[in-house]
């Protein structure tokens, strides 16, 4: 890739991070996609400041021709449609070649989903052993963390890294809600039920008793790791064993799930879906609706139960 190309996606992630708030894992997905689309256009002697949508689709044809599933495509693409939208939107291009093209056709996988008794005995599971004096302390505080960010996520909708990140002062809150900093650096309120801020409060107590020097850090679940706090690679290998012991198979259990579960279920039982997108940071509604298949039984079970013409016992074959 000449300079030239190159400083053109240096360009455009420069104004990512500046403009949209982009994280570097977000930047750095950008860098990977947009470095091999140019090279790609450089090998065939053309550049993205002339290249037209038959260069670009000749693009996403080979690499999907190579084995790059749909969803990966479409990665690319985004990532192309963007970087061309820039060039425009500076002057460096009078056209966006993107506009004709349309995406790859790809499923749209719903998320997986616990049941609320699924829930309720991951949460006993998690707590087997923990009011027991004869214990560890270690042990009981591994069950108190444990206990506490289940609690946590499914009361709170809250993505493992905003949960995980959370600082200390949380455990003081007498609120039924905290204040996290999601994508993009942007703030929302999450609610935080009593459940959960009395798990918080359990949790902290026995982090003081066992761990003082720990209790002293600015993160409400400290860790010996490079960020100070516990890592969402340990805190997903604990998960799958509490859900083991709660005889759910650990592949359909993870942070994410539990904060699908939060989703689904308030959403099962009436809540608007813009309200539930606000409660989980999305920033665009489109994001929220993997979950209209839960309005849908939703409102299948309304017209069978409230429809006064639905009297299946009266009903003619």
């Amino acid at each position: 890739m000449t300079n030239e190309r190159g400083a053109l996606v240096v360009g455009f992630l420069d104004a990512l991070a500046a403009e949209r708030g982009a994280s570097v894992h977000t930047i750095e997905a950008y860098r990977r996609d947009l470095d091999d689309y140019v090279s790609h256009l450089g090998a065939g002697g053309g550049d993205p400041l002339t290249a037209g949508a038959a260069e670009v689709r000749a693009y996403l044809a080979e690499r999907g021709a190579e084995g790059l599933k749909a969803s990966s495509l479409a990665r690319r693409l985004s990532a192309i449609r963007q970087f061309h939208k820039h060039l425009y939107a500076e002057g460096r291009r009078a056209d966006d070649p993107t506009l004709a093209i349309e995406g790859p056709r790809r499923g749209r996988p719903l998320p997986k989903v616990l049941t609320v008794d699924d829930i309720e005995r991951l949460i006993a599971a998690a707590r087997q052993g923990l009011d027991d004096p004869e214990r560890p302390i270690r042990e009981r505080l591994a069950l108190a963390r444990m206990t506490c960010l289940i609690e946590l996520i499914y009361a709170s909708g809250l993505r493992v890294s905003e949960a995980l990140g959370l600082p200390k002062s949380v455990a003081r809150t007498k609120e039924s809600f905290v204040t996290v900093r999601g994508k993009g650096g942007k703030e929302r309120l999450a609610p935080l039920s009593r459940p959960a801020r009395a798990a918080v409060a359990a949790y902290r107590a026995l982090l003081g008793d066992a761990a003082p020097g720990l209790a002293a850090s600015p993160w409400l679940f400290p860790a010996d790791s490079e960020s100070g706090h516990l890592t969402r690679q340990a805190f997903a290998r604990d998960l799958k064993v509490a859900a083991s012991a709660a005889g759910i198979a650990p592949a359909r259990v993870s942070p994410h799930v539990l904060r699908h579960a939060f989703a689904s279920h308030l959403l099962q039982n009436g809540a608007d879906l813009r309200v539930v997108q606000d409660l989980l940071g999305h920033a665009d509604i489109s994001t929220t609706q993997i979950y209209t298949h839960v309005l849908d039984e939703r409102a299948k079970a309304m017209v069978r139960d409230l429809h006064p013409m639905n009297d299946e016992e009266d009903a003619t074959p």
